[in-house]
Formats: C-alpha cells, sequence, structure tokens
C-alpha cells in the first residue's frame, strides 16, 4: 500500500511499535518528524477532519504544558488549540497515521490494522 504517512515522534514507544506494524507488514510510510517540522494550521484541520477529532480529543496533556496554557479548559476554542499545537508540536497527541482508507490516532498502535 502506498500513499501512507505517519506522523511519528522517534522517542515515543507508541509510535516506534506503530511504525514497526508497517514494516512488518512491508509498508515503508512517509515519515513525518511532526517535532522537527512542525504543523499548520490547513494541516491540522484536515488531520482532524480525517480522524474524525476535534483539536481538544487530540490535544496531548502528558508530558506537556496544556494544563499550564490553559488547552485543558473545555471552554478553550479549537482555533486555541490549533495555535498552541502550531507553536508546540508536541501538544498533538501521536502517532497519527493517515492511508487511503482513512486516518487514526494509533493509540494503542494496533488501531494502525484497520488502515491497511
Amino acid at each position: 500500500m502506498s500513499d501512507v504517512t505517519i506522523f511519528h515522534n522517534p522517542n515515543c514507544g507508541t509510535s516506534r511499535n506503530t511504525l514497526a506494524l508497517l514494516r512488518e507488514r512491508g509498508i515503508e510510510p512517509t515519515v513525518v518528524e511532526y517535532l522537527k517540522v512542525g504543523w499548520t494550521r490547513p494541516q491540522l484541520q484536515d488531520l482532524f477532519k480525517r480522524l474524525g477529532k476535534t483539536a481538544h480529543e487530540v490535544l496531548r496533556v502528558r508530558g506537556t504544558e496544556a494544563h499550564e496554557l490553559g488547552l485543558t479548559d473545555p471552554n478553550a476554542s479549537d482555533e486555541m488549540l490549533i495555535a498552541a499545537m502550531i507553536l508546540q508540536p508536541a501538544l498533538v497527541e501521536r502517532p497519527i497515521v493517515t492511508t487511503p482508507r482513512g486516518a487514526a490516532l494509533c493509540r494503542p498502535a494496533e488501531l494502525v490494522l484497520s488502515l491497511i
């Protein structure tokens, strides 16, 4: 299967496991190390739409400053969260995988199997 992309953090065990599952099945995805390249507003909006999730649902809280920045407040707008995610890419939960069959936040890693 071509056209597979993983938004990957090599320091994350779940992200590494997801990438390994893809490779075990003979799929060499495009690997985007989002902590290095960052996010754009259109990219995040497209991913959220493909995932069927809101910015709140994709916000990474553990190991980030999300709480201190007020991003965990249910009244925080999606625009506020997206702006913060652009400034601090680690605020996006990982790994996200996109394929022609769809997109998923692959926590646990085995969720990627439904996309291939």
